[in-house]
């Protein structure tokens, strides 16, 4: 049985701030992304991990295969499928006039039942949020019961926030509650399959990077 599960969440995909909605966006990591990666993994590489385990996308996979060890593909910790808001800002989903798979007229509404999580709700030709909630959870379920002392999943900022509410025992709502930085690792202990949060959005092995990497990037 798992004592402490470590969700390390992939480095950077794009400019930070860029505020656009990347789920299901298979994009690699960014030359920033690549250095948060590399001190990301020379921070793990000092835990003794017994198993890793990663999303099938790029930017965990580029994320966790800087770690040197075995890592294994694990489907449910792929990011939400935000369906045709992929690569769009909040500006321009707001702007737009979509969403009417829900029933509401157009983003306004959506965005509405989304935020107060309406668990019909589906992402406009994507992932509905109660099969996103229950896929993360069986995610989270496997770990948990994962032989060794430590375990690390790379995953995404929706599925490691989703996860947090389910090992806590908080309502799903409350993922929208939390904010998972990239390359930041947070950390759970478990007793009898719950959680406590003993760790949250770490970046200390981050600092200076951002502004190195500025200096030198065009």
């Amino acid at each position: 049985m798992t004592n402490r599960l470590v969700l390390a969440r992939h480095a950077a995909v794009e400019p930070h701030g860029s505020g656009r909605f990347l789920g299901s966006t298979d994009l690699p990591l960014c030359e920033l992304g690549t250095r948060q990666a590399a001190a990301l993994a020379r921070r793990l590489q000092k835990l003794p991990l017994d198993q890793i385990f990663s999303s099938p996308l790029r930017r965990a996979r580029q994320t966790a295969d800087l770690l040197g060890q075995d890592v294994e593909v694990d489907e449910d910790l792929r990011e939400v499928d935000f369906g045709r808001w992929e690569g769009l800002s909040f500006e321009e989903i707001s702007a737009s006039d979509d969403g009417n798979d829900n029933g509401g007229n157009g983003n306004h509404a959506s965005i509405d039942r989304w935020s107060s999580f309406d668990p019909r709700f589906t992402f406009p030709g994507g992932e509905s949020l109660d099969g996103f909630v229950a896929r993360v959870a069986r995610a989270a379920d496997r770990l948990a019961e994962c032989a060794g002392e430590n375990v690390l999943a790379v995953a995404h900022g929706g599925v490691i926030r989703s996860m947090i509410c389910h090992l806590l025992g908080l309502q799903p709502k409350n993922y929208l509650l939390f904010n998972v930085k990239p390359a930041s690792i947070t950390t759970i202990d478990l007793f009898d399959g719950r959680g406590v949060l003993v760790g949250f959005s770490d970046v200390c092995h981050l600092t200076g990077i951002r502004e190195r990497s500025q200096e030198g990037d065009n």
